[in-house]
């Protein structure tokens, strides 16, 4: 299971997503390490192979699945030991059947846990022994550390799910299970008529806050320069430095990021200079040569969120190109900020998760929303 433990590898430009488990290396003595599975099918065990390579890691011993008593281990940087009475729950066979699963999860395809449900509705659709057979056989191909959560219930785990595909009198893969009773069989039988009708009941629902849509394509402001307004600028109004005057208080500015920067400096003067600076570039540069307010990093978000309710507010043409964005993230560049830009997934991107408020806010008010 994937869980929260998301990677990735770059080739050839594209990024390859990926998770990691740990295991151990043999390499002379035990080495506890990461093992990296990725979309693609290579996996990196000190080294990127293929599923096959890696099934001869298995079976060779370099990725071990049994630990001698008394072997020596280590994990780099942190501590060395020796194994006394060591216990593994793995083979290699259930290592490669997990890392299989794995692939598929990390490309969206079913796994050995979405093929048995598969199969199960089949069974429970057609009761044939037949189909019986093909979900029992389908059951034993989820690998057996993952079985007891195919079902997603942590109190039965998956005994309905042994007892249905073993059928009356058959044995389940637990040695210490009793032949399936008629009784148990009934049982089973009943849980999945109700698991039936609760997962209908979950499908009909509607999530309070509406249904759940597609993401609509990432819109990407990158860094244009604009030195003049057009009649149509498209999404290159949307930057902080396109011109578009902004009053506040009584201080005109060119730009949001005139105002910014004249807001962020703490003599008057260079205050003056900045909002008469030429281009936004200039702005900024006036601002960097100067000293900054005290506890600016503290409440510059809350200013650019002031800035940019003016600039739509003042500019209603310019509010209609970001309503026009629908619900899309909006991804910013800012070369000279890692807090403001998104910068190729190295920043914050705040100044787009800010326009994305201040959307919703236009939206909000357009729709009449009372009581705010």
């Amino acid at each position: 299971m994937i869980g929260r433990r998301i990677t990735y590898r770059t080739a050839d430009g594209v990024r390859i997503p990926g998770t990691w488990r740990h295991a151990f290396i043999r390499n002379g003595s035990y080495f506890l390490t990461d093992l990296f599975i990725y979309a693609d099918g290579l996996i990196d065990c000190w080294g990127l192979v293929t599923v096959e390579e890696f099934e001869e890691k298995l079976r060779t011993g370099r990725v071990a699945t049994t630990l001698p008593d008394g072997a020596e281990a280590s994990a780099h940087d942190l501590a060395r030991w020796k194994f006394s009475e060591p216990r593994s729950w793995l083979t290699p066979e259930l290592v490669v059947a997990e890392v299989r699963d794995t692939i598929d999860q990390l490309n969206q395809r079913p796994d050995s846990t979405d093929r048995c449900l598969a199969a199960v509705d089949v069974f429970l659709a057609d009761r044939t022994e037949e189909n019986r057979a093909a979900a029992h056989t389908a059951f034993l191909a989820v690998p057996a550390s993952n079985r007891r959560y195919v079902l997603g219930d942590m109190d039965s785990k998956d005994w309905p799910l042994r007892v249905l595909v073993a059928g009356p009198g058959g044995r389940t893969y637990v040695p210490s299970d009793p032949p399936v009773s008629s009784e148990a069989y009934d049982r089973a039988l009943a849980y999945f008529e109700e698991r039936a009708h609760w997962r209908a009941q979950h499908e009909k629902r509607v999530p309070a806050d509406g249904p759940e849509v597609a993401y609509a394509p990432a819109i990407h402001l990158f860094e244009s320069y604009p030195n003049e307004a057009v009649s149509d600028p498209g999404h290159r109004g949307l930057r902080n430095d396109y011109p578009a005057p902004l009053t506040v208080g009584e201080v005109v500015y060119p730009s949001v990021a005139h105002a910014y920067w004249a807001l962020s400096v703490a003599q008057p003067e260079v205050r003056s200079a900045i909002a008469a600076a030429d281009t936004a570039f200039a702005a900024r540069e006036l601002a960097a040569a100067a000293a900054r307010r005290e506890g600016w990093e503290h409440v510059r978000a809350a200013v650019m969120t002031r800035l940019l309710r003016v600039k739509y507010d003042q500019h209603p043409q310019l509010a209609e190109i970001l309503l026009a964005t629908d619900d899309a993230t909006m991804i910013y560049d800012d070369i000279n900020s890692a807090f403001w830009g998104e910068n190729g997934g190295h920043g914050r991107n705040w100044t787009g998760r800010l326009l994305e408020l201040v959307r919703s806010e236009l939206h909000m008010r357009r729709n009449g929303i009372p009581g705010l």
